[in-house]
């Protein structure tokens, strides 16, 4: 677990340094983008439990990741820019849907987790509730900080792949499948995400005229 919340982390922070870059954000925008995506949702989750100071303060570990791993993506950002050929915005958007949906299944997980160790109260409705505000959190914090619509809110099932992935786990867990559930969750969240943007699911929606 350990080792999926520091991948999670990781993932998450590349996800926001690339947002901050694409917005054309100084090295300050990168490490704050990045930071707020990896460590947002956690602190949303301890907030809801009442779990204070979050515990991304307490031991700012994850932080520390995110920060130096947001530093890495820009400097990385920064090199392939300066080719006479630079990486295609394609390659970009590809990239920030991969490790988004890897955050996004790590967290979902670890939202739950994050409850069923740190409270007594076990209920299913906040297990669901605070494992899918873990995972999108950051996103949702990265999103508002960089100007744009919650992706969220507007397409490819980003929520509903979170939903279905501590369906997932908390279905396999209480079946006695604990490891199990982890690699599944993760997997079907990734899966969803990833099928989601390549086929273009989208829930149903209006537009208004304006």
């Amino acid at each position: 677990m350990l080792i999926l919340e520091l991948l999670g982390t990781i993932a998450f922070s590349i996800s926001g340094a690339i947002e901050a870059m694409k917005k054309k954000m100084d090295l300050l925008g990168v490490l704050v983008l990045g930071l707020v995506t990896a460590v947002g949702g956690g602190i949303i989750r301890d907030l809801i439990i009442g779990e204070l100071p979050p515990a991304s303060f307490r031991n700012p570990r994850n932080a520390l990741i995110a920060l130096v791993t947001a530093f890495a993506a820009f400097l990385v950002g920064a090199f392939l820019s300066s080719r006479k050929k630079p990486v295609h915005s394609i390659l970009w958007n590809q990239a920030l849907l991969i490790t988004d949906a890897f955050g996004l299944g790590a967290f979902t997980v670890l939202g739950i987790q994050g409850v069923q160790q740190q409270t007594d109260y076990h209920g299913t409705a906040i297990l669901l509730f605070v494992g899918v505000i873990t995972g999108v959190g950051g996103g949702l914090l990265r999103d508002i900080f960089a100007g744009n619509v919650p992706y969220i809110f507007r397409k490819h099932v980003y929520a509903t792949a979170s939903i279905a992935g501590a369906v997932a786990y908390l279905v396999l867990q209480r079946l006695g499948y604990p490891r199990v559930a982890v690699l599944v969750s993760l997997f079907l969240v990734v899966l969803l995400r990833l099928l989601a943007a390549h086929y273009e699911w989208n829930l149903p929606r209006v537009e208004l005229p304006e």
